[in-house]
């Protein structure tokens, strides 16, 4: 692995395991001053402008809201417009079947939990940074369609329709929401990024509402240095550093914890070594849904039945749910990640490709080897699906769920693919069946404090039991099996004998 390569290998640990690897003890390890200074490259907010007196309203509704907003910000509406967050577009890519070059992103790519926006607009939008999508026929075209108080509300009042098409819940005091408005701030973010996939950290694991308010047990930057999200994803004419591999991918938007804290973020020689192959999340990052637990798989197949089903189709997992309309659920807390070479890049499945139905579908496929140089290994979340398909074709299907014929109201998923397809553009041909998939989920929140975070003994020695490293390509674990060929040589050291 990386500490074997170049200054760390040969002599070093022929050494070390003289010396009944003493590398183990935990205090070896520890390393609480880091050099660089991560505050350097935190930009200072600029100063609040006190909305009280410039808003006066009375508003009708959220697009006269933003009316007012753009007569000060006009460049602000030009820029949403661009937007990821507005557009739900983010990448390109080439379908494997036609050769097309394809647009990408929220807007049209399939998951294994909701599975697709295509006819469930009135809910899938709610989490839409816009008022009124509700169907094809939205006009992204139209600044007064952008909903600036979701962001920018500091109230804690504003709340979006969760079948609204991103237009404010009944009651809302717009007023006083517009009056409030300033930097954005965790509950903003959270209001959608942390109820992904229709519930508390049901999507992502490291992001839940635990984290509007959080100690630094829960996460070192935004509770021992109150860090808002804004602070790491750094935005420039509204567009937000980060992306999620789950619908994007593009490098030029990326954030690293390097931005802050150097390529070299530790006294402690073996540690920055590690820099080389190991994600700074996988140490840092012990455990994921802390307090709450997270979806860990989702059955569409037993969805529709008046009492849950009998038959366990995944078996990980400390709790179940079963909801007529969704099917069967299993959530688990406290989880050890999984752990992959990941060099920030995915290959998605795309609407419409065919596959092999007797094999594991993958929606999203991390990219990134043990040969990899650009290559870490990273923690994971993997969440399992099974979902439907059909049996002809050989290709997911999109199902119209909620709404007038929706699965949701009639439980007959027949009609609910026809009407799915309808708007999704894919013929169906009648025979449907459920087909097992992956998805995967980078864990890069819920940073621990240095103190907590892993030690050698947690991935080496015979106690060690984290790291899978025949998995991930080794021999076993290189602390004492030696490191391969193929590693040392792709960080630039002598290979091995």
């Amino acid at each position: 692995m990386v500490f074997l390569s170049n200054k760390l290998s040969g002599v070093w640990l022929a050494s070390l395991l003289v010396a009944g690897l003493v590398l183990l003890s935990t205090a070896s390890c520890r390393d609480e001053a880091p050099q660089a200074d991560p505050w350097a490259p935190l930009a200072s907010p600029l100063p609040h402008t006190d909305h009280t007196t410039l808003i006066a309203g009375p508003f009708a509704d959220g697009p006269a809201v933003t009316r007012r907003c753009l007569e000060c910000h006009p460049q602000a509406g030009e820029d949403i417009l661009k937007s990821t967050h507005w557009t739900w577009v983010s990448d390109t890519a080439v379908h494997p079947g036609t050769g097309e070059t394809l647009e990408i992103g929220k807007i049209n790519l399939l998951n294994n939990f909701c599975v697709s926006i295509a006819g469930n607009w009135e809910r899938c939008t709610s989490c839409h940074a816009g008022y009124g999508w509700a169907d094809n026929s939205f006009d992204f075209t139209n600044p007064e369609n952008i909903d600036c108080l979701v962001c920018h509300d500091l109230s804690g009042g504003y709340v979006k329709d969760p079948n609204g098409a991103g237009k404010p819940a009944k009651g809302v005091d717009l007023v006083n929401s517009a009056k409030s408005v300033g930097r954005p701030g965790r509950h903003n973010c959270g209001a959608c990024h942390f109820s992904g996939g229709g519930g508390d950290a049901v999507k992502h694991g490291d992001l839940d509402k635990t984290l509007r308010y959080p100690g630094e047990r829960l996460d070192v930057h935004m509770g021992r240095h109150d860090l808002n999200c804004i602070d790491c994803h750094v935005t420039s004419a509204h567009v937000i550093g980060g992306h999620l591999p789950s619908v994007s991918n593009p490098k030029s938007t990326c954030i690293a914890c390097t931005d802050c804290h150097g390529e070299a973020p530790h006294r402690n020689e073996r540690l920055n070594a590690h820099q080389q192959s190991v994600a700074c999340q996988t140490c840092h990052i012990p455990q994921f849904a802390i307090d709450t637990p997270t979806k860990t798989s989702w059955d569409w197949a037993t969805a529709g039945q008046d009492t849950p089903p009998v038959e366990e189709y995944f078996q990980s997992g400390t709790e179940r749910e079963y909801e007529k309309i969704k099917g069967s659920f299993t959530f688990d807390a406290r989880m050890t990640p999984e752990y992959i070479w990941y060099n920030e890049s995915v290959t998605r499945y795309l609407p419409g490709e065919v596959f092999d139905p007797a094999e594991i579908l993958m929606i999203n496929t991390p990219q990134g080897s043990i040969d990899d140089p650009t290559a870490k290994i990273w923690p994971l979340k993997v969440h399992s699906g099974r979902q439907v398909y059909d049996t002809e074709y050989n290709y997911l299907l999109r199902a119209k769920t909620y709404g007038e014929g929706g699965f949701w109201t009639e439980f007959n998923w027949d009609k609910a693919l026809r009407l799915g397809e309808e708007l999704g553009g894919l013929p169906y041909s009648g025979n449907y069946g459920f087909i097992e998939t992956r998805m995967y989920w980078p864990i890069t929140h819920m940073v621990q404090p240095a103190e907590d975070a892993l030690q050698c003994a947690d991935c080496h020695g015979e106690q060690a039991n984290r790291l899978d490293w025949e998995a991930l390509g080794y021999r076993g674990d290189p602390l004492t099996h030696g490191s391969r060929h193929q590693t040392v040589a792709r960080r630039g050291g002598a290979p091995d004998a």
